[in-house]
């Protein structure tokens, strides 16, 4: 009698200390990264780090409060999150079509000391 055991990674519990995110998988590994891996966990209070959810039935960890998921095989292969560039998101732009920043032609001239 053979006993078949699923060969993809699950995580059974997890664990974020204020550098690392350390994952117990189900065949008892446990795998960790650093913290710095997700730019919206490390921007994040202690209190958002500690609110996640493993997802899935073991694939991933969701932490609501900043929309972030890390999966097992990204902690397993070495995927950090890629911080978004400028270029990709769109400038807000107020109702006058602006980007509710002064423009430098529209800012008042900058004032001299004067010295008595």
């Amino acid at each position: 009698m053979s006993t078949a055991a699923s060969s993809d990674p699950r995580i059974l519990e997890v664990r974020v200390t204020r550098d690392q995110i350390i994952a117990q998988l189900v065949d008892g590994r446990v795998i960790s990264v650093p913290l710095a891996w997700s730019w919206r966990l490390s921007e994040a209070s202690p209190a958002q780090r500690a609110n996640f959810r493993i997802i899935g039935t073991g694939q991933a960890i969701h932490w609501p409060d900043v929309d972030e998921d890390i999966s097992v095989e990204g902690m397993l292969h070495g995927t950090p999150a890629p911080r978004p560039s400028p270029r990709t998101h769109p400038v807000v732009r107020d109702a006058s079509g602006g980007t509710g920043a002064p423009s430098k032609d529209r800012q008042p001239p900058a004032r001299k000391a004067h010295r008595s």
